[in-house]
């Protein structure tokens, strides 16, 4: 039952959220939601702020057969896209680091936008997160490897 709440409510939003318009906030007074819908290529865009419980929930569905992007995700961003404030969440060594999985907007940028993924929503972020992933494998994190790499061999050990 829940899964199907869950599905009703992506589909909803997606529906009212395809024309919202890109602001520098995220829009605090409507609900929670991952829309999959939403694809326009502002650096922010008019929307919910996500719980990390949600958008860990969401990296994990998205990762289940690469678990090691969850590990990942969790030492980049400790699974947070967005701040208290509704700012997307950016790097603290290198501020163009943006997101969940942290993905270089000066360096990755330009191919999301090809491959039409704004990473500056969580899909888009974890999307492209999983190209640059299958393309690389784990070298674009490389730099917090210290933190996702024991964790990553602890579970294929178990």
């Amino acid at each position: 039952m829940i899964e199907f709440t869950t599905g009703m409510a992506l589909l909803v939003s997606s529906i009212y959220m395809v024309g919202s318009t890109p602001t520098n906030k995220i829009d605090v007074t409507k609900a929670a939601t991952l829309s999959v819908a939403d694809t326009s290529y502002s650096t922010t865009t008019k929307r919910a702020i996500i719980s990390s419980k949600d958008v860990e929930r969401y990296v994990r569905d998205q990762y289940i057969d690469d678990p090691i992007l969850v590990d990942i995700a969790r030492c980049e961003s400790t699974f947070r896209q967005y701040d208290s404030n509704g700012e997307i969440i950016r790097g603290k060594v290198n501020n163009a680091d943006v997101g969940v999985m942290q993905i270089n907007e000066k360096y990755h940028g330009e191919k999301a936008d090809e491959l039409g993924l704004n990473i500056y929503t969580v899909e888009g972020n974890v999307a492209f997160a999983k190209y640059l992933y299958y393309k690389y494998g784990a070298e674009p994190w490389k730099s917090s490897s210290k933190c996702w790499s024991q964790s990553s061999i602890l579970a294929i050990n178990k």
